[in-house]
């Protein structure tokens, strides 16, 4: 199950026990380089430079300007919010901007993405921030919010904590072993990729809960012909929907927000399902 990603989420915080996010330039660069699987070879031939060049900026014998940075960054993926950590790390001014999802400069943004939530009604639709809280939605995915207890909803509504909680989706959720088995490897992939503590802790919080322990303990689900999709299916109030899900983000940003800004839209995995939510957005 989810353990498989295990070992590389060790490594990476043994890696930054040596390093640190504070740590020099170089440091940074190794760390990520180290956690993408490349060898200094690889890297090097991939953005044009020598070994040995490579060698002296991840040792601090050479000092890399801020074009070397991006092209390092770019080919190893690292995300915009730890791109401008790696320019201060290196004395550099930060590149990139992070605007507030009110701000005035995202009000066309803001816009589009609520209109695209809004035209994908009758289905459920959210947008989520890096730690995947809900920060946009429609008046579908609304009517499932309101099933969620105070506690989950406050201060604001976090899917993996919604989903997992044993008090939250996970009591309505008939197929928990494959639906939640699929979050938690979400979430192990992106405490890789998003480096953030409060994600750490949120993840920590989870493993805690008694039915993921007992999700975990009971291992991957097995002995069934896999389908297309992993649906989650839910019962609620008796009715039991089945959804399947699709994930949309912005393509080229320049800004924080929107790079970590991602759409998650929900579809009917079943005719049944499909009936039932256009019924309920008629009533």
């Amino acid at each position: 199950m989810g353990d498989t990603l295990k070992p590389a989420i060790e490594e990476r915080v043994a890696l930054q026990g040596a390093s640190g996010r504070k740590g020099t330039i170089g440091s940074l660069i190794r760390e990520w380089r180290t956690m993408r699987r490349l060898s200094q070879m690889d890297l090097a031939l991939d953005i044009g430079i020598s070994p040995r060049h490579l060698s002296f900026v991840e040792t601090g014998r050479s000092k890399p300007g801020v074009e070397l940075l991006i092209a390092i960054a770019e080919q190893l993926d690292v995300p915009l919010r730890a791109r401008n950590a790696w320019l201060l790390s290196a004395g550099y001014a930060p590149r990139y901007t992070e605007q507030g999802l009110d701000s005035a400069r995202m009000a066309q943004v803001k816009s589009a993405v609520q209109r695209l939530l809004d035209t994908h009604e009758p289905y459920p639709g959210v947008a989520l921030d890096r730690q995947w809280n809900v920060v946009l939605h429609n008046k579908a995915a609304a009517s499932l919010i309101s099933l969620l207890p105070a506690e989950l909803k406050t201060p604001t509504v976090n899917i993996f904590r919604a989903s997992l909680h044993p008090e939250g989706f996970a009591a309505h959720t008939k197929n928990f072993h494959e639906w939640g088995s699929y979050l938690l490897q979400v979430l192990q992939r992106l405490l890789l990729d998003v480096r953030d503590e409060e994600l750490m802790a949120l993840s920590d919080e989870i493993n805690a809960y008694p039915n993921v322990q007992a999700l975990k303990a009971t291992g991957a689900p097995s002995g069934n012909e896999p389908g297309l999709l992993v649906p989650c299916v839910l019962d609620i109030c008796g009715n039991v929907l089945s959804l399947f899900t699709t994930l949309t983000t912005f393509g080229s940003p320049r800004d924080i927000t929107l790079h970590e800004l991602c759409i998650e839209l929900f579809y009917p995995a079943d005719a049944a399902t499909e009936s039932f939510l256009k019924q309920a957005t008629r009533q």
